[in-house]
């Protein structure tokens, strides 16, 4: 009969993962070696085998966990909210919170991923181009003549500009924190998006041909 895990497993994995993440982000997915994420855990190295069999499935792990994470959050917030104009500002304000707790976890995501074999990049890159679909999707909901115009991507990744990068610069508490920054996010964008009129390039090229 197999043995079960013990009690406490998937939260020692959990905080390895963390660990990881943390020196993954602070020093580098190649610079980090095995030896320095089991100190980290306090943990001794056969130990820390026993949860991840090498540093490469640690990074897979934490790039994957994260985008899934993501995805889940996209989900949950339509279900919550039908109407895309009401919805844009809560998916704003609940990425800048969750980029706020998992910014070790964002860091391995947006620079080591390049150091996964392809399968599992495009994999794991895939769940995060299903992300933006679906804020693209949103806005060419909210403003149909900007998902008409193909503006509704661009405007996508406009706005995961603005967010992905705040870890690179925002520093919490001088003097905004977190909370104070998401809702400043979204009504930047969202005056932005209400106002917006699309470049005279892509008007004309969305005319009839006749009309000129």
């Amino acid at each position: 009969m197999a043995r079960g895990r013990a009690a406490g497993y998937d939260d020692q994995r959990a905080a390895i993962l963390a660990e990881a993440a943390r020196l993954f982000a602070r020093q580098g997915y190649v610079a980090t070696s095995m030896n320095q994420v089991a100190d980290a855990c306090g943990l001794s190295k056969a130990s820390l085998y026993h949860y991840f069999r090498d540093k490469y499935a640690l990074l897979t792990h934490i790039a994957e966990g994260h985008v899934r994470r993501l995805l889940a959050l996209v989900r949950e917030v339509e279900a919550e909210c039908a109407d895309p104009v009401r919805r844009l500002p809560i998916l704003i304000t609940r990425f800048v919170d969750e980029y706020a707790s998992a910014q070790d976890a964002h860091r391995v995501l947006t620079e080591d991923v390049r150091f996964l074999v392809e399968q599992d990049r495009e994999r794991i890159l895939g769940v995060e181009r299903e992300v933006v679909a679906h804020f693209s999707q949103c806005i060419a909901a909210a403003r149909p003549d900007l998902g008409l115009q193909a503006l509704d991507k661009p405007l996508a990744m406009l706005l995961f500009g603005m967010m992905n990068w705040l870890f690179t610069w925002f520093k919490a508490g001088q003097p905004l924190d977190y909370p104070d920054l998401a809702p400043l996010v979204a009504e930047l964008f969202l005056n932005g998006v209400c106002g917006l009129q699309a470049p005279a390039s892509r008007l004309s090229s969305a005319m009839p041909a006749h009309a000129a």
